[in-house]
Parts: structure tokens; C-alpha cells; sequence
């Protein structure tokens, strides 16, 4: 694993989003919410964050890097990387790419550097997602994962992930989803409001706090931004080709696009 500066990181006049190059942002009560949620997560976030997707999670994550369809010699950016495994799914996929794993939270990094310890195919960052630290057209494709329920503005925050990839790049995330037929959706309610919470209690209390936060997260996500709407911000932001899977009867959402030639202004829209 390699602990040097990121590669690819915007050089002097080398042009770059307004967002990124401007000051550091103060951390709104979105971040702080977020930062404070995962801090005490690490330990056990692989097996916990299965069982609190109904063992759903890792299925969704192949789902996630089979949309981005790696290749030798790729060099891909994995946002909200968290501990690492999505960027190790692409590795398991690809093992002649390398990874750049940004993250905002330093505790869940510390738990991404344990497990690609002596790996130089991987590279963390610690950074935010609204301002990544790399120069246009970094990247032959970039994943992200339960990202954008913790950001203040969506959009925005697509057109600043679209920048750092190459045109023709491919773009996929990963997020959870509130089933749209009835009897699922009911389910997915009971699961979320009982199931969730008990699950995480008998981990800690850390997690009890993710297992009651996580339905009226999911809730309030899609009331304000729809899925219909939210792939409008994809192409909004020069994302073409854009497409929706819905997995476990939609508690969980893959969507995939191709950054389109020409779109390098998308981000100041």
C-alpha cells in the first residue's frame, strides 16, 4: 500500500473545479453528522455492514465493480471507500489495476491501511468527496458507495466525481434503496425499524446508533431526491448512458454511466 501524496494530484495550472481548489469547506452539520456515525465503526464493519443489509452487501458490491467492468492496467478511484472492500473487490476482480481509496473519515481508512498493508496497488487518501484532490481526467473509472445521503448537495458532488474521470471512464455507485413494490416495501420498513436496531445493539453502541439512524436516513434521502431525479443529476453532470439496477427486491440501488466525450464543463453547471 502506498502511504505518498496522491498521484494525480492537480499541479500548478494543471485546471481543476472551483470547488476543489477553493478553501477547505467548514464542516456542516451533514459532515459532522457523518464523520461522528463512522467513527467508532471500523471494528466489525465488514461483517455488521452485511448483516444490517440482510447479508445483501457484499452480492451488491461484485454487482458495483462488474458495472465498471475493470481492466488491466486501469487506474481506478474508489470514493467513501471506507475499509477498503470495495477497492478490494476491484482488486479480486483486477489484479493488474491500481486503487485510489478516498475517504473522510481517518478511522475507517486506519482500518482500509490493515488490510492492504504492503500492497502497492493501493493508494488512501484522506479527503472529501465535494473536493477531491486529483486533476481533471484523472481516472479510467471511479466507484463510490453510500455517498451521497451524507453530502449537502448531490449534484454537485456528481460533477466533481465525473471531473477526475476520463472521457469514455465508466462511473457506478452503490446505495441503498426502499423496495418500490408494497408488500417488499413493508418488509423493508418492519426490517428497518426492528430489525436494524436490535442487530446493532448486540454489536455496540456505535452500532445500535447506525441501526436506528440508517431507515429514516434512507427515508428522507429519496423523499427530497427521487431515483428519477437523481439520474438526472448523473447526466447533469455529462454522465451518458446512465442505468438503474435494482437488487434484493430494491433494498439495494447500482447505478452506472460512461462519462461522455466534451463534458469537462459539466462541473461548473
Amino acid at each position: 500500500m502506498s502511504a505518498n501524496p496522491p498521484t494525480g494530484a492537480a499541479p500548478s495550472g494543471q485546471r481543476r473545479s472551483d470547488r476543489a481548489s477553493a478553501t477547505p469547506p467548514t464542516q456542516t452539520a451533514v459532515k459532522r453528522q457523518a464523520l461522528e456515525l463512522f467513527r467508532g465503526l471500523p471494528r466489525r464493519y465488514d461483517l455488521l455492514s452485511a448483516a444490517l443489509s440482510f447479508g445483501q452487501d457484499p452480492r451488491w458490491r461484485r454487482a458495483l465493480v462488474a458495472a465498471v467492468a475493470p481492466a488491466p492496467g486501469m487506474r481506478l478511484l474508489d470514493v467513501a471507500t471506507g475499509t477498503g472492500m470495495v477497492a478490494a473487490e476491484l482488486l479480486s476482480r483486477c489484479g493488474g489495476c491500481s486503487v485510489v481509496g478516498l475517504d473522510q473519515s481517518a478511522e475507517m481508512l486506519a482500518g482500509a491501511r490493515a488490510r492492504f498493508a504492503g500492497d502497492d496497488r493501493v493508494q488512501l487518501v484522506e479527503g472529501q468527496a465535494e473536493r477531491l484532490p486529483f486533476a481533471d481526467d484523472s481516472f479510467d473509472a471511479l466507484t463510490f458507495t453510500y455517498l451521497l445521503r451524507y453530502v449537502d448537495d448531490p449534484p454537485a458532488t456528481l460533477r466533481e466525481l465525473a471531473r477526475v474521470v476520463k472521457p469514455g471512464g465508466r462511473v457506478a455507485s452503490l446505495e441503498f434503496g426502499v423496495p418500490p413494490l408494497a408488500p417488499a416495501r413493508a418488509a423493508w420498513r418492519l426490517y428497518t425499524a426492528v430489525g436494524l436496531p436490535a442487530i446493532g445493539r448486540l454489536a455496540s453502541r456505535e452500532w445500535a446508533q447506525v441501526g436506528r439512524f440508517l431507515g429514516p436516513s434512507i427515508r428522507s434521502y429519496y423523499a427530497r431526491h427521487p431515483v428519477e431525479r437523481i439520474a438526472g443529476y448523473w447526466r447533469e453532470a455529462g454522465l451518458a448512458d446512465v442505468s438503474m439496477r435494482r437488487m434484493s427486491l430494491g433494498g439495494g440501488i447500482v447505478m452506472a454511466a460512461t462519462k461522455a466525450a466534451g463534458t469537462g464543463d459539466a462541473r461548473s453547471a
